[in-house]
């Protein structure tokens, strides 16, 4: 009994270790996702690609509904720049299948996001397309910036404080 005991952890650590291997990390371009369908895509319907995320300086919000607040203040941040629009973009990307809330209630609050937001795509993954793929983190709130070659240069799993925003911030202002 011992043994399968330790057999299984050993197993759920490999796993765990070949997930973390397999993450997108800094410098690198992540592999491309599609979502339309029964997969998920803009609120208008219409399919969006991670092939978006070229050709400008882009923020990439990956989140859980549940928690939906968690990086207002790096949102709030990034608005107060007032980037130019030719040279930046940002995306939010809402992990529909990540909470009990039904989807009309959190496309409802995605409305709400999007006039608070305006410049600001947002787009709803119903399958968890993004975590499988890019393997970032489920039930919560990711920040990932890219470069305009779609190459990631920042990223943060969970509520960034005061100072990783403004390395946010500098990251985007040092890549437009």
């Amino acid at each position: 009994m011992k043994r399968l005991l330790k057999a299984a952890i050993l197993i759920g650590i490999l796993l765990l270790l070949t997930q973390l291997a397999l993450a997108i990390e800094i410098g690198e371009v992540p592999s491309k996702v599609d979502l339309k369908d029964k997969m998920g895509g803009r609120l208008d319907g219409k399919a969006w690609s991670s092939e978006e995320l070229r050709g400008k300086v882009s923020v990439l919000f990956y989140v859980d509904p549940d928690e939906k607040d968690t990086n207002n203040p790096a949102s709030d941040a990034l608005n107060k720049e007032n980037f130019p629009t030719e040279k930046f973009q940002s995306y939010g990307v809402i992990n529909m299948a990540a909470s009990w809330l039904p989807n009309f209630a959190i496309s409802s609050a995605l409305k709400e996001k999007q006039e608070k937001y305006p410049r600001t795509i947002y787009v709803r993954d119903y399958k968890k397309v993004l975590v499988h793929a890019w393997k970032i983190a489920d039930d919560s709130s990711n920040v990932l910036a890219f470069d305009k070659k779609g190459k990631l240069i920042f990223r943060k799993d969970g509520k960034l404080n005061p100072e990783e925003i403004q390395k946010l911030v500098k990251a985007v202002r040092d890549n437009l």
